[in-house]
Formats: C-alpha cells, structure tokens, sequence
C-alpha cells in the first residue's frame, strides 16, 4: 500500500524532468501491521465485522494438518515438491495418469504453516485463478522444458525427476524413475493451465499434444490442493513434505545431457496411479 504512492510520485517525477533516465527500479513486500494505524481503529473494525464474520466463515475451516512448516526457495523446496506432486496426484480425478508433475515457484504465494491447516492458508499459497491441466511431450520437448527449468535455478518438480544443474543453470543430467529420457518416447504431463500456456520461461510447453484442461471450480488448482489435504485428515495422516534431491546444483562443470547414474537414481515407481504426494504421516 506504501509502495503505490511511491510509483506515482515518480511518474509524476520522471514525467516532469524529460532528462532524467531511470536506471534502476526495485521494491519489496512491506508489512502493514499496528505501526501505520497508532490510532483507536474501533469505528474500521465496527464497519468491517460482517464483512470479516462471511470471510471467516470461507476462509478459517480447517482442511487438514501439515507435519511441519513448508517453505518454497529454489532449487528445490518442501512446499514446491508438494505442489508438483499433487498435480500428479490430482490426474486420477479426472482419468489421467501423469508420470511428471511441474508447478511454478512463482505461483507458490505463502509457506504451509506446521498444524491445522485452513482453506485460507491454502488460499494464500494458491491464489491465483490457476487449473490443473494435463498434456503430453515428447521425451526431446520434455528435455527442453527441464532445460528452460534448469535455467530458472528449478521450479517444481514431482517424485520421480532428477535433475543434476549447474550454479549458471544449465542442465547437466536428467533422469526419470531413475532411467535416462526416451527422445521419441511420450510423456503425460500434469501442471497448471498458466504454465501450459508458456508462461514462467516455460516455453516447451507450448509444444504440447492432447491437452486436458478441466474447467470449473472443482479444477482450480487451490480446489485440487484443498481436496488432497482433506483426504489426507479422513485418513488421520499430517501431510510432509522435505527435500529429496529432486533438483541438485552441481558446482563443477560436467558435460552431460541426459544421464541416469546411480548417485541421482530414484527409486521406480511401479504405476503413476499409487504416486503419492510426497509422505504421509500420522
């Protein structure tokens, strides 16, 4: 909210001073807590209370429990890893069986906070207009769009990816369930609609053949993610998630472009229709 007055301010500026040149623009989030309103705030809080008691009422049932608090950082991250393992498991609601899940760092909003958690909080991580989207790609354009991830320092990957890239992010090894990618194999992909368009550098996507893309509520990827947590609390299980080396940085330079070596092996999966989001506990 401060941020905004600012960006005026210099358009009036920079509008004013032809000669000026801007050579640099930057910003950052700013908390608005108790220090910008010192004053009685009762007749704001009077006028927001019904306005407040419907979005409590959407926003503060509990859908299920986290295990620990789940940040989102690359190049790889518990929450992250979560995400893209929903989306996989996500594909037995709508008849699909994706052997790769890939959900943007840039579409996670908040971290999982460890305890009960509510559909708010699952709101705050996914509160874009996003749905989950199923497609099909090459083994050669699946190496594409890892490379295009690599290049971002990781994005979300599912279970079963392993990729081995380098700090200036290029993409030295790939394998998939621990068996180096087929070129002219296909692969059924699960994501989200705004990446299946491209977005995020993830122009591989585009490239993509038979595409699913459920409309509806029901297929918002925060509906999806809800879902999963609240079959996950009937089953009295906390969902976990951690890092698995999913996306390792390599710091010395290797020339290899698609490898299943055994130090980034993981282990099979017998069939994409038991891939679970990553653990469980109770």
């Amino acid at each position: 909210m401060r941020f905004f007055p600012l960006l005026l301010l210099s358009a009036i500026f920079y509008g004013c001073n032809s000669n000026v040149n801007i050579t640099r623009i930057s910003g950052e989030r700013i908390l608005i807590d108790s220090r910008f309103n010192p004053g009685d705030s009762s007749p704001v809080l009077t006028f927001l209370a019904p306005y407040s008691a419907v979005v409590d009422s959407v926003m503060s049932p509990v859908v299920g429990r986290a295990a620990r608090e789940m940040d989102v950082f690359r190049p790889e991250s518990p929450l992250s890893n979560l995400l893209a393992d929903i989306l996989v498991w996500s594909g037995s609601e709508y008849d699909e069986q994706p052997v790769v899940g890939i959900y943007n760092m840039g579409g996670i909003r908040a971290a999982l906070p460890a305890g009960n958690v509510t559909y708010g909080d699952i709101v705050n991580i996914a509160p874009f207009e996003n749905k989950v989207c199923f497609l099909s790609l090459t083994g050669e354009h699946l190496m594409e769009l890892f490379t295009q991830i690599a290049s971002q320092g990781g994005e979300g990957v599912s279970r079963g990816v392993s990729l081995l890239i380098n700090a200036e992010g290029a993409l030295l090894g790939v394998s998939l369930n621990g068996e180096a990618l087929d070129s002219a194999a296909i692969y059924r992909i699960a994501t989200i609609d705004y990446l299946a368009e491209g977005n995020d550098d993830m122009e591989a996507f585009t490239k993509g053949t038979d595409i699913k893309a459920p409309q509806g509520e029901d297929a918002d990827a925060r509906q999806v993610i809800t879902r999963y947590f609240q079959q996950q609390r009937k089953k009295g299980l906390a969902v976990d998630a951690g890092i698995e080396d999913r996306i390792v940085v390599q710091s010395s330079e290797l020339n290899v472009e698609n490898v299943a070596s055994d130090s980034q092996e993981k282990p099979a999966i017998a069939s994409t229709s038991q891939q679970s989001p990553a653990t469980a506990s109770n």
